[in-house]
């Protein structure tokens, strides 16, 4: 795959049973490299107005995936699949704990398209506050038939 890409970040917290929650979508520009057996990518994002932007990091493989954001948000979060891993989520407002604890994992690869799907429990200060997934796709940037 090209190392110019556009990643599409697709999320969702369900916090309270029957309700309808909307989920988190991003599509941005980034970059790709493949090493070690593993997909990279990175890109850039405004999470405020006049704010630094907060570079994501992401690392995709069969074992798993991690998300590291620096910037006005900081945190390391890793999704293995049953296994809870601790992480602190720090923003201008204070730090949070939260453990994160995947139950499903999906990654499917080709030579234009990468795109993984992560089912998790999230946890806040040694409490469950949500069921959540995660799906990052990438495909390469000047790709003339972008699938969401």
């Amino acid at each position: 795959m090209d190392k110019n890409v556009l990643i599409h970040v697709r999320g969702l917290q369900m916090m309270e049973v029957g309700e309808e929650q909307e989920p988190i979508e991003l599509v941005v520009p980034g970059q790709y490299y493949f090493r070690n057996g593993s997909h990279y990518l990175r890109y850039e994002e405004i999470l405020d107005e006049g704010s630094e932007p907060t570079i994501n990091y992401i690392k995709m493989s069969p074992q798993g995936m991690e998300v590291r954001k620096q910037g006005l948000v900081n945190v390391h979060m890793v999704f293995e699949r049953g296994k809870k891993n601790m992480t602190f989520y720090t923003t201008p407002f204070g730090t949070l704990q939260m453990g994160i604890v995947a139950t499903g994992m999906e990654l499917n690869e080709s030579d234009d398209n990468i795109n993984m799907k992560v089912d998790y429990a999230l946890d806040m200060n040694e409490e469950h506050v949500a069921d959540c997934y995660l799906s990052v796709q990438a495909q390469p940037a000047d790709s003339k038939d972008f699938v969401l």
